[in-house]
């Protein structure tokens, strides 16, 4: 099959882009003639002051460069979205739009558009159905997006369902794989797991990745200031808004010799140190779709805190490998990090990771996608 793959890559940093590339990258291994198309301009300053892409683009590609990949989509350049769409569809026989926010969607729509006048299927990756922070356009932005699909493909059964209360186009459900490169050979550079009985905790937390208000932080932050015994916490990621705020939280709680707050994005070779350092990894989101974050602690051999919101809690056991608590209650999130430190709790919920499947989980997602991209009869 030619598939013709719309998203985020190199220069481009985070998640989106690991994520796009790694799939373009596993749809080639299968079989199959991918092409990836990728953005020369994603945001505008107005939406998002800070830096989406690699300081320097000559840096090194987090997940290696896909070989067949252009930068001819533009927010500012609508005149080339049709242009685009059309010798993408001359390419390819599909075309997958992998969609992280609506303002992709007007874009999207001209790529779906041209596709459909030549007869291509297309195939909407929908990483978020709706955003966790929405406005008023989202909604009539992401309905018009799902009805110009022939197939969604989402992450959990719960965006499944909320895709299908906004549209009728039939979804398919493929649980997130683990894609970041720097989580390979992450349990080499963490405790040993035969000493886990005998070591120390390190009294330190981690919140890991780009900070957002549904992220739930400043919760993470009032918990912390209702623990005993006193537990520091490391956060390592871009502030998206808020920092003054999150700041004054911070000295309001009496925090500021327990929290160490490093606003920027977190190289991957960084990362393996960072898990290195910490008891557990805690994701007190608001609200959740599907996220990478559980299964890289998971990854480096560390238990997770998590909030049961969306399907970020699907790879924890409560008591086994991490501890749930609901979300956006500061009160039984700080129950949970006590609980973390009682006598023998961490031992043992380290004795219950064990890094993800990732190479199943990608089989399955590749067949999922092959699925979607197949259509009836395919």
């Amino acid at each position: 099959m030619k598939i013709a793959l719309v998203g985020l890559a190199h220069p481009y940093k985070g998640g989106s882009a690991q994520h796009t590339t790694a799939l373009a990258h596993r749809l080639a291994a299968a079989g199959h003639q991918v092409t990836l198309q990728s953005w020369r301009a994603h945001y505008p300053r107005l939406l998002y002051s800070g830096d989406l892409t690699l300081s320097d683009p000559e840096q090194k590609p987090e997940v290696e460069l896909f070989p067949d990949t252009a930068w001819s989509l533009g927010w500012l350049r609508p005149h080339g979205w049709w242009r685009t769409g059309r010798r993408l569809a001359r390419r390819a026989d599909v075309i997958v739009l992998a969609i992280f926010t609506p303002f992709q969607v007007p874009a999207y729509l001209a790529l779906a558009r041209a596709a459909h006048v030549t007869g291509r299927r297309v195939v909407a990756l929908c990483h978020n159905v709706l955003p966790h922070e929405r406005h008023r356009i989202d909604l009539p932005l992401m309905r018009a997006m799902l009805r110009a699909a022939d197939v969604l493909v989402v992450h959990s059964a719960r965006e499944a369902a909320l895709a299908a209360s906004i549209a009728s186009t039939p979804a398919e459900i493929a649980a997130l794989p683990l894609h970041l490169p720097h989580a390979r050979h992450a349990r080499a550079s963490h405790r040993p797991a035969d000493d886990a009985d005998d070591a120390r905790p390190y009294n330190r937390l981690l919140f890991f990745g780009m900070v957002r208000p549904y992220k739930g932080l400043d919760v993470l932050l009032r918990a912390l200031a209702e623990v005993r015994p006193i537990v520091s916490l490391t956060v390592a990621g871009q502030i998206w808004a808020g920092k003054d705020e999150l700041l004054r939280l911070i000295g309001h709680l009496k925090l500021a010799d327990r929290v160490q707050l490093n606003d920027g994005y977190v190289a991957a070779g960084d990362v393996p140190s960072l898990f290195a350092s910490v008891d557990a990894l805690v994701l007190p989101y608001r609200s959740a779709t599907a996220s990478q974050n559980a299964l890289i602690g998971l990854q480096f051999g560390i238990p997770v805190v998590a909030t049961r919101a969306g399907a970020i809690a699907d790879p924890l056991v409560d008591g086994v490998n991490g501890l749930l608590c609901e979300p956006g209650n500061a009160a039984d999130l700080a129950r949970a990090i006590n609980r973390l430190y009682e006598p023998g709790m961490l031992p043992r919920l380290r004795r219950g990771v064990h890094p993800p499947e990732t190479t199943r989980d990608w089989e399955e997602y590749i067949a999922t996608m092959e699925k979607a991209i197949s259509g009836p009869g395919g």
